[in-house]
Formats: structure tokens, C-alpha cells, sequence
């Protein structure tokens, strides 16, 4: 099943494609504003802009809310231990011309998409927020993660539809699972630099047939960045991934700039 689309008001560059993404073995929970995971900031280079790093009460304040992506999202009280198991697999590298190279990119894709390190390890605060509605999940993350290191993890997005276009992995079972990266092609023009894949997988689990699809989104603001991944076993909703994406990157820019985006909201309708 699919969302029905939302009114003409909603992104006109809403992502698209992609169909599911599975949801990891971890239950849903009820959600509340504790739900966002936060991490101290570390203490940055005595050169570093003051404006331009997050401190722990700024992560927390860039964090999307339900309000942001609409619809009927719930926040999630678990979403730091999601893991969805359709990522797990040993990448064939025979498939590759660029045998060594290419493998460990799209391995790379596989062990970050599951373990939600997608924008490695952030150099100062940090927090993550997770949403859920029925089979859907979408999880935001935000940190001071560095101008280089968010460029060099953007461009590295942006090549894998070429380097991971359609590879194998094997499952721990001995399972084969298809795998297949698209770009999308009219992301929103928002942030400093971004990047936006699907990634697609097609298995088994628990010995039934599967398809799981993630939206996928990596943005970078100044020296900070998010990320979004969103899906579920009943279709997924392009237009909360854009609009997570947009309202994302605005809160971010509100937070390096001084400003206070608006509260979490105490109840959604």
C-alpha cells in the first residue's frame, strides 16, 4: 500500500521512487519529546567558528518533529536501536570490474544503512529522533560532523548508483539478496551539499519472499549535517522524506544561525 499524495502544498520536488523498507527486529514504542537521543558536544579547535559548531542543546533543537513531516507520525522511543536485518550480507565482489573497490563501497553502504552510521562519527554534539506510522519508520539524524568529512561522505553517495548500481549479497543464512541504488533525480534544493539514493533489497525473511526500500538523504549545512532514511513493508511516503529533508535543513541553518526553531509540539493532529 502507498500513501495517497498530499495537497499541491507540499514539495513540488518531493522525492521519488522507491517501494519498502522492512522494519528492523526492535518493536515500536510510544513516543515523547525524551525520545531524541542527543550527545555532548566535544570540544572543538580553537579556531573553529562559534556559529558554525553545534552545542548539545542545538542538536536537539535541529531535530525534526512530527509537525515537520506531517501526516500521522508518531515519535518513536526506541529509534537508537533499529536495526533492520534485510542489510545484513557479505557483498559478492566476482560481480564487480572494479572487483576490491567497488565491493567495499557498496559494503560500506550495506554496514552503515543497518547500523545507522551513514554519516560516521560526529565531531562534536549529535542527536537522532525516529518516527513511526504503521509498518513506516523514518529516522533523523543530525551533528557537527566537519565541512570535509560531510563533502567527502556526499560525494561518496553520489557515486554509488554508478560503483553499486545492482550487486549481490549473501545473508548470513546463505540467502541471496538483490540489491539495487538509484539517485533521485530532482531532490530539494535545499543545504549546502546533498545527496539522495533508494536503496532496494530483495530477499527473504523469516523464509517469505521480501522487498525493502530506504530513502535515502545526506545533507550538509555549513560544517554540520543530517540524514534521512525512511521506508516501510506498506510503501514508502516520498513526501515526508522531502519534507524532512527541507524543514531539516531549515531548522539546522535557524540553529547555526542563533535563531530557535519552534518547539517540539506537545500533540499532532
Amino acid at each position: 500500500m502507498t500513501r495517497p499524495s498530499r495537497p499541491a502544498r507540499v514539495l513540488a520536488t518531493a522525492l521519488a521512487a522507491g517501494t519498502l523498507f522492512a522494519a528492523a527486529a526492535c518493536s515500536d514504542g510510544g513516543g515523547s519529546p525524551e525520545a531524541a537521543a542527543v550527545s555532548p558536544a566535544a570540544e572543538r579547535s580553537p579556531g573553529a567558528s562559534p556559529t558554525a559548531a553545534l552545542t548539545r542543546t542545538g542538536a536537539e533543537a535541529a531535530l525534526i518533529t512530527p509537525a515537520d513531516i506531517e501526516d500521522d507520525w508518531q515519535l518513536a522511543a526506541d529509534a537508537a536501536t533499529w536495526r533492520n536485518q534485510m542489510l545484513i550480507g557479505k557483498v559478492d565482489v566476482a560481480q564487480f570490474l572494479n572487483a576490491k573497490t567497488s565491493a567495499a563501497d557498496c559494503q560500506r553502504l550495506l554496514d552503515s544503512l543497518y547500523s545507522d552510521t551513514l554519516l560516521g562519527r560526529a565531531a562534536g554534539a549529535s542527536g537522532l529522533r525516529g518516527f513511526t506510522s504503521a509498518d513506516s519508520r523514518l529516522l533523523y539524524q543530525v551533528g557537527d560532523y566537519g565541512q570535509a568529512a560531510m563533502d567527502a561522505t556526499i560525494n561518496w553517495l553520489k557515486g554509488l548508483p554508478e560503483k553499486c548500481s545492482q550487486f549481490t549479497a549473501t545473508a548470513s543464512d546463505g540467502g541471496q539478496r538483490t540489491v539495487q541504488v538509484v539517485e533521485y533525480k530532482e531532490p530539494p534544493k535545499v543545504a549546502d551539499a546533498l545527496a539522495a539514493l533508494t536503496v532496494t533489497v530483495q530477499g527473504t525473511s523469516n523464509g517469505q519472499p521480501a522487498t525493502t526500500s530506504l530513502d535515502v538523504a545526506a545533507m550538509r549545512v555549513g560544517a554540520s549535517g543530517a540524514a534521512v532514511t525512511n521506508g516501510g513493508l506498506s510503501g514508502v511516503d516520498h513526501d515526508s522524506t522531502a519534507l524532512a529533508v527541507q524543514n531539516g535543513a531549515q531548522r539546522l541553518q535557524q540553529v547555526l544561525s542563533g535563531k530557535t526553531p519552534k518547539p517540539l509540539p506537545s500533540q499532532f493532529d
